[in-house]
């Protein structure tokens, strides 16, 4: 067997219940695409990371400042809150708390 007709056989599918074969790998079939431009440039006059340090900054600025008012006002009201729980366990603990509250359990 020479190398080219091995080369040029190929696999041998069956067709499947639809009988219709649309090709190997990467050969898929359709028609012929034409009018298709392609542009490249050499990877030495590229520069993937080109600002991401300063678009990162103010990226991260403006979506800061636009969830800031939807999470800021709970977490002020939950630490004034707990500020004002613990300050007043500690009165309620305290001895003036409990000559003032202390029948009351």
């Amino acid at each position: 067997m020479r190398p080219t007709q091995a080369l040029m056989s190929g696999p041998s599918i069956p067709h499947g219940k639809y009988s219709h074969y649309l090709g190997w790998w990467g050969h898929i079939g359709g028609e012929k695409q034409r009018g298709i431009i392609t542009y490249g440039i050499a990877p030495n006059r590229q520069n993937p990371l080109a600002g991401a340090a300063h678009d990162a900054v103010f990226n991260t600025w403006r979506r800061f400042s636009a969830q800031v008012l939807y999470f800021l006002p709970p977490l002020v009201a939950g630490w004034y809150l707990m500020d004002w729980a613990t300050h007043r366990n500690h009165y309620l603990n305290s001895k003036q708390g409990r000559a003032e509250f202390g029948d009351e359990e």
